[in-house]
């Protein structure tokens, strides 16, 4: 199959590849485990990945709480009372101390799931009582907005470079009700539009060097486009919203859709465009599945290409090891897997889909249009990289070898190619045809 790189066209420089903490880093205790999973995660000899989502987590109180999962319930560092504990979520913290020292992260965003349950109508950070129902206060945006700048301004104090607050996260979705498991909080859309304004207003008065990100609507079909036109009407959140970012869920099969939004975005966003945040939903695909790996890779380059995306975000880092009623087979949505004291854990499949993006695709990397989409479960997506060396990444979902050609002149390709027995096994090829084993990711550089 022929690839057409000498007439591709450019799309949009790369912001670069991340995860998010939540849940997972409060867990861990062990300063080797720490360690460990910072540099699986940032390391040069891991994913070396430049976006770090740190969530700021809404508190609760003894005998106040409907979740029952405890990695879900998170420490806030405010008190009731209005006063701040900064030995709160010590060893999320101390996971993002060491994130941060790989020297990789450049992207650091504070995202909140819940306003502080002290500024909720229910008096928890799991939403209301009720169905799609906005659990904020209308009385206290206000000190929401003073809660998260003091605490984002706190930690840059302290040598934290926080370069973003995200301050609501998927707001469409019902959160609450009479079933809760985690952190949320529903907003109507002049809702999200009010708590945005009250941060900028926070932003301004502190004539603060902190960047709106968000909203991070949690699917691209459903009022992400109204969104962004609702944030960009108001001048002051205009002036303050630097990124605007989007979960990609609900649309893993839906190529034309990703297009739909793509053009939409081409024509319409003038900012910094992230998908901040994507697992397989439902999660079809055991951790140990190059299955898993497969669909993965492919949904990155279709964000990034089809979508226009200028980064991507993987959900969580490390979600927790549920293999307990799946026939010994584990369907956690993470990059690692761990059990819930980290006494142990695992590398999952689907961390080399990341891999295979990451790790050979830089910042500052321009994503190319070649004109190609998914055929007999073939999937192309091509790169420049910051030496201007055109990278391909090729994910093959189907059983049988396939051949690829690029049209350009190149001396070798370096080929790094995960299969289900084998991850990231490095070759340099000379030919002017490339194979590709069937159920395969392979990350292609020409030189």
């Amino acid at each position: 199959m022929k690839i057409n790189l000498s007439s591709a066209k450019k799309i949009n420089e790369l912001k670069g590849f991340g995860a998010s903490a939540c849940w997972w880093s409060p867990q861990i205790s062990d300063e080797k485990t720490a360690s460990e999973v910072a540099e699986l995660l940032y390391g040069d000899n891991g994913l070396k990945m430049n976006i770090y989502r740190y969530n700021v987590g809404g508190g609760y109180e003894d005998g106040n709480v409907r979740v029952e999962n405890p990695w879900r319930v998170i420490e806030s560092f405010m008190n009731k009372d209005g006063s701040f504990n900064w030995d709160a979520d010590k060893n999320a913290v101390n996971v993002m101390k060491k994130a941060l020292a790989t020297g990789n992260v450049d992207t650091l965003i504070f995202f909140v799931n819940s306003p502080h349950y002290s500024h909720t109508l229910s008096g928890q950070a799991s939403g209301g009582f009720t169905e799609h129902f906005s659990n904020l206060d209308k009385a206290k945006y206000d000190d929401f907005a003073r809660y998260i700048v003091d605490i984002a301004e706190h930690f840059i104090e302290n040598g934290y470079s926080v370069k973003y607050i995200s301050p609501i996260n998927e707001p469409q979705w019902k959160w609450g009700g009479e079933s809760v498991r985690q952190e949320g909080c529903h907003y109507e859309p002049d809702e999200v539009r009010d708590c945005f304004l009250a941060v900028a207003k926070e932003l301004e008065k502190r004539n603060s060097a902190l960047k709106l990100y968000g909203m991070e609507s949690g699917s691209i079909s459903q009022l992400t486009k109204d969104y962004y036109d609702l944030l960009m009407s108001e001048p002051l959140i205009a002036k303050y919203l630097d990124v605007f970012a989007y979960h990609s869920y609900w649309s893993d099969d839906d190529t034309d859709n990703k297009v739909d939004f793509g053009n939409w975005a081409r024509d319409n966003v003038k900012i910094r465009l992230d998908m901040s945040e994507w697992c397989e939903l439902p999660c079809k695909n055991d951790t140990k599945s190059i299955k898993s790996t497969l669909i993965m890779a492919r949904v990155i380059g279709e964000d990034l290409i089809y979508s226009r995306a200028n980064s991507w975000t993987a959900w969580v880092g490390v979600n927790q090891w549920d293999n307990a009623m799946n026939n010994g087979k584990c369907y956690s949505d993470g990059l690692l897997v761990a059990r819930d004291d980290f006494s142990d854990y695992y590398v999952a499949m689907r961390y080399y889909a990341m891999a295979h993006f990451s790790k050979y695709i830089p910042v500052g990397s321009i994503s190319l249009d070649i004109g190609y989409k998914k055929s007999r479960g073939l999937s192309v997506f091509a790169f420049e990289n910051t030496d201007s060396e055109r990278v391909l990444v090729v994910v093959n979902e189907s059983r049988m070898k396939r051949i690829i050609e690029p049209d350009v002149k190149f001396d070798t390709a370096r080929v790094i190619t995960t299969t289900q027995e084998n991850q990231l096994i490095e070759s340099v090829h000379s030919e002017k045809s490339i194979s590709v084993p069937a159920m395969s990711v392979q990350t292609i550089i020409l030189k």
